[in-house]
């Protein structure tokens, strides 16, 4: 059974960094899309990078572009996110997603799995 297991939240101040981990497990699939979506609360869920694990070429949402960096470890089979310059609005609950089914990689509909979630708050 896929599990897909995050860390590293918690809070900061704007302009701090953080960095998120997704552990892998359960499945020997090395070709896949992963990615990290948030949700504001009281807000939808967004996509906000990914990466095809085949090929470990990133994609970004204009709102965290130049700031957060997505990466996979094979090896490890961990995805992070290092997130630097935060800001307020980067406030949410942040999640990772496995899958390889049908949509462009900020949809939902892409993503087979999904992380419990790890919180991230960032202050003033």
């Amino acid at each position: 059974q896929v599990q897909l297991v995050e860390s590293g939240g918690g809070s900061v101040q704007a302009g701090g960094s953080l960095r998120l981990s997704c552990a892998y497990s359960g499945s020997t699939e090395s070709r896949m899309w992963m990615a990290w979506f948030r949700q504001p609360t009281g807000k939808e869920r967004e996509g906000i990078a990914a990466v095809y694990t085949r090929y470990n070429t990133p994609s970004y949402a204009g709102s965290v572009k130049g700031r957060f960096t997505i990466s996979y470890d094979n090896a490890k089979g961990t995805l992070y996110l290092q997130m630097s310059d935060l800001k307020p609005e980067d406030t949410a609950m942040y999640y990772c997603a496995a899958g390889n089914g049908l949509g462009r990689w900020y949809e939902e509909s892409l993503y087979n799995f999904w992380g419990q979630g790890t919180q991230v708050t960032v202050s003033t």
